[in-house]
């Protein structure tokens, strides 16, 4: 458990925006919103400039708060998808429009 879980175990936007507010997880999440599954490599391709440990430690938090779906298949060589849950997909809306917002107002912003 997250260290604001234990010290706001009742305030939703703490405990979500502590789940998704880090440098990795809305790219990760607008990767996954764009196309519905996705192999680990292409999620790299997407996300130039992440590390491997810093990808799979995102994934691995956002499956943790059912966000990301991950489906391992048995097969030679193994193959593995993530993919945006119905909670996933339910936000992506919301992502949209921060991605809109900040294009809007990128330069008073960053200024």
């Amino acid at each position: 458990m997250r260290e604001l879980d234990l010290q706001y175990p009742t305030c939703p936007i703490r405990n979500v925006l502590n789940r998704i507010s880090d440098k990795w997880s809305l790219l990760v999440l607008c990767s996954l919103g764009v196309k519905d599954n996705m192999r680990y490599k292409e999620l790299m391709a997407t996300i130039p400039d992440i590390s491997h440990k810093m990808l799979t430690n995102t994934l691995k938090h956002l499956e943790e708060a059912h966000l990301v779906t991950r489906k391992a298949y048995a097969e030679i060589p193994p193959r593995v998808e993530y993919s945006l849950t119905a909670t996933g997909k339910s936000l992506m809306s919301t992502i949209q429009q921060m991605i809109d917002w900040a294009q809007q107002h990128f330069e008073e912003v960053t200024k």
